[in-house]
């Protein structure tokens, strides 16, 4: 037993060596980016890579004079593949942030090894609140469910939605949307009639939409990860539901603008609340838009713009910084930054390290011939609700 733990011992402090390594003054500042690229979550991927690249392409890899180096690992939404790949870039490659991460086992997967090594950790998709509570080294350019579900649940109690059954993936991010969505729903006099949750990989939705049309409600509530909404709506429609006058709404992953065009006509009138939409009407964004689909071949969506505004969270600390590049600095430098986003306003919260952002009501539409989240309200300056509540 004493030989086996002088030998863990001799292995930590090897490890902690090299982790203090990575820490070191460089020429280049290096981030290693962790996205799933392949498998169900691939759509995510390419959107946060695409983001990323437009950032770099608009204002070039050099920033407080040092280099910009991207490292592309792909984790495929695998966190046992995400903690391998991040201890690789952290040790081997030395890079100064972690970022990307698809879901969010893959967001926690990592935040041991960004604590010991003190390693920025830039989550730029995964929204389960507590992500930036796994460590002190997380921050967040994407968002939390609870700052779309609660927002949605508000407008649906005023606007003659008495009634709803909730569906969601059954994982952190959806049993966070499931209850920030009761807890305000119930509060503004609304009922939850039923909560459903169904299997994250691969959900056949249609036992599940039965359960909820037996129970007659004036909506369904659903969270599914970006990439499954097709499906949700797809049979929805197929039982009928649409027909049966049950409204649907939920958060902006369910009318993803990457997918949101092959989900056809049914899906128009859909009522969402999200932080983004490619046809939100800034100035900014329609450059944005233009540049991106110039570059990437298709349309953005949140995730892309997630990808894009981690970037410039990056830039600008390490101008605050002077181009010092350790974790400790770094994150210091990206507690408070403000800036103008494709999005909207954004800022990074002090005191969690999440963003906080507008959150817009939108409706499915069709405009020129293809389908859009059209915005008709804004929810200003949203914190994460459920760090909020725990104030």
């Amino acid at each position: 037993m004493c030989l086996r733990n002088s030998v863990l011992g001799i292995a930590s402090l090897a490890l902690a060596t090299l982790f203090a390594g990575s820490a070191f003054a460089q020429d280049s500042v290096k981030i290693g980016l962790i996205l799933p690229m392949t498998g169900p979550q691939a759509s995510t991927g390419k959107q946060i890579d695409a983001g990323v690249k437009l950032y770099m392409q608009q204002h070039g890899a050099t920033v407080a004079g040092k280099k910009i180096e991207v490292i592309l690992k792909d984790d495929g939404a695998v966190p046992d593949n995400t903690k391998r790949l991040a201890q690789e870039l952290i040790v081997n490659d030395k890079v100064s942030v972690i970022a990307g991460f698809g879901v969010t086992p893959a967001a926690m997967a990592a935040a041991p090894l960004a604590t010991q090594s003190k390693s920025v950790e830039l989550v730029m998709a995964a929204g389960t609140s507590a992500i930036t509570e796994a460590s002190p080294y997380i921050t967040r350019t994407s968002f939390t469910l609870a700052q779309s579900t609660v927002p949605m649940a508000q407008w649906a109690a005023k606007n003659g939605i008495k009634k709803v059954v909730t569906m969601v993936s059954d994982y952190a991010p959806g049993i966070d949307a499931e209850n920030s969505f009761k807890d305000a729903f119930t509060k503004a006099g609304g009922e939850v009639l039923q909560t459903v949750r169904f299997p994250l990989a691969n959900p056949d939705f249609s036992p599940f939409l039965q359960r909820a049309a037996d129970a007659k409600p004036d909506a369904i509530f659903v969270f599914v990860p970006s990439g499954q909404g097709g499906a949700f709506v797809k049979q929805f429609v197929e039982r009928g539901l649409d027909k049966a006058g049950v409204k649907l709404i939920g958060p902006g992953d369910v009318t993803d603008d990457d997918l949101l065009n092959a989900m056809g006509d049914q899906v128009i009138g859909t009522v969402t609340a999200h932080l983004y939409s490619s046809a939100h009407p800034s100035a900014m964004n329609k450059a944005f838009v233009e540049a991106f689909k110039k570059a990437a071949g298709f349309r953005p969506n949140f995730m892309a713009v997630g990808g894009y505004d981690g970037m410039h969270l990056i830039y600008e600390a390490l101008k605050k910084t002077g181009g010092k590049a350790d974790g400790p600095s770094l994150i210091a430098a990206m507690k408070g930054l403000a800036w103008e986003s494709p999005r909207g306003p954004v800022s990074i919260d002090p005191d969690t390290r999440d963003i906080v952002q507008n959150i817009y009501i939108r409706k499915v539409e069709k405009v020129g011939g293809e389908l859009y989240n059209v915005e008709f309200a804004t929810v200003e300056g949203v914190k994460d609700p459920v760090k909020a509540a725990k104030k």
